[in-house]
Order: C-alpha cells, then structure tokens, then sequence
C-alpha cells in the first residue's frame, strides 16, 4: 500500500497510520533527504529480520538508525564533547554517524566493536514518523544490497511492495546515499563518502 504524504508540511493524520502500522510490527518504505529508507522500529526482532531477508544483507552488518534529536542521540550512543560539536553543526544532515553504543541499544544493532550508526535525516516525513513512534527506527536505503538505491516511491513498490507493509510517497528522491563519519577515537574518520561533504574531516 502507498500512501502519499506531503513532504513540506506532513498530515498528522497520515502520520498516525504509518505510527500504527510500525507499533503492529509492519515495515515501511520511507522518504529521507538522500533517497528512500526501509525501516521498523527499532525495538521489533522479527521486523529487523524481514528486512535482512529483504535486502539479502548479512547479519554481521547492522543496521543504522534514526533519531529526533541530539537528546535521543544521547540515549543510545556515548557522544563526547567533541562529538557533539560536530552533530550540532552537521544534523540534520545527509550524514550516518559512527558512535559507542549505550546499553539500550538491541544487540542486532551493534557491531562487535559496540558501535551504532546513527541518523537525523533533514525531512519532515521521516522525523515526524520517528518522533510520534516515540523511539527510532531503522534505515537502511530501499534497494538490495549491492545494487543502487531507489528514489521513485513506486519503483519501491513495485519491486518491494510484497514484502512491505506500507510504502511512505514523499515525491521522487535522488537515488544519493549518506556520508558515514565515524567520531570513535579523537578526530573524525571518512568510511563513506555520499552526499553529505565530507571536506571538513580532513
């Protein structure tokens, strides 16, 4: 099922029944500010399985995560000073950032380093979701691993539809990827260069 919400100014009401979907366990399609994201909460095992399934990804890769704000960003992962200068001037941000995670954090999204990817995507759709689920949601884009990522909602539906219970139409997205920076150690390191400019890390 499609369902069309305006990108500038989101119904609340449209919001809610995205909301429901992901509190009954569903898997969504959604729009970010690089391209779609497929997601669930991320407190819902068997929903984190169907999209591994999905994307035909392997299990030893976690998937990254989105919050609403720096506060929420707190509560999973162990931000430093410095850290926290750097996400306060570059989220929201076509940006995943690299940080320890706290203890709340579901083992199926931590890495065997401990660390999580984190995201504060620039589109009101998605933060609208996330902040009325009340807690983040996985993202990881709307394609099978290894291939390109899909930015027109109803080529997601068309190809993923089956396997998903909602897909979000925010308008076509350009099929870009985030910049993934991790802040681990003392200064910040490039693992991915996507659409977010990375020059400032060097």
């Amino acid at each position: 099922m499609v369902i069309e919400i305006n990108a500038e100014n989101p119904q609340s009401r449209l919001i809610a029944r995205v909301v429901e979907s992901l509190q009954k366990g569903g898997v969504i399609a959604y729009p970010t500010d690089t391209t779609y994201g497929i997601g669930c909460s991320i407190f819902n095992k068997k929903g984190i399985d169907r999209i591994y399934l999905l994307k035909q990804r392997e299990k030893k890769k976690p998937f990254s995560f989105i919050c609403t704000d720096l506060s929420e960003v707190a509560r999973y992962a162990k931000v430093s000073n410095y850290a926290f200068r750097i996400l306060k001037r570059h989220l929201p941000g076509p940006y995943t950032f690299v940080l320890d995670a706290t203890s709340i954090v579901p083992d199926l999204l931590v890495t065997r380093q401990k660390t999580v990817g984190i995201r504060i995507p620039d589109n009101p759709i998605c933060m609208a979701i996330t902040r009325a689920l009340g807690h983040p949601i996985i993202t990881t884009s709307a394609n099978l691993s290894g291939e390109e990522p899909i930015g027109d909602p109803f080529l997601v539906e068309q190809e993923m539809g089956k396997q998903l219970d909602l897909v979000v139409d925010g308008g076509i997205l350009p099929p870009d990827v985030s910049s993934v920076v991790s802040l681990i150690g003392d200064s910040p390191v490039v693992l991915r260069k996507g659409l977010g400019d990375v020059s400032w890390c060097s």
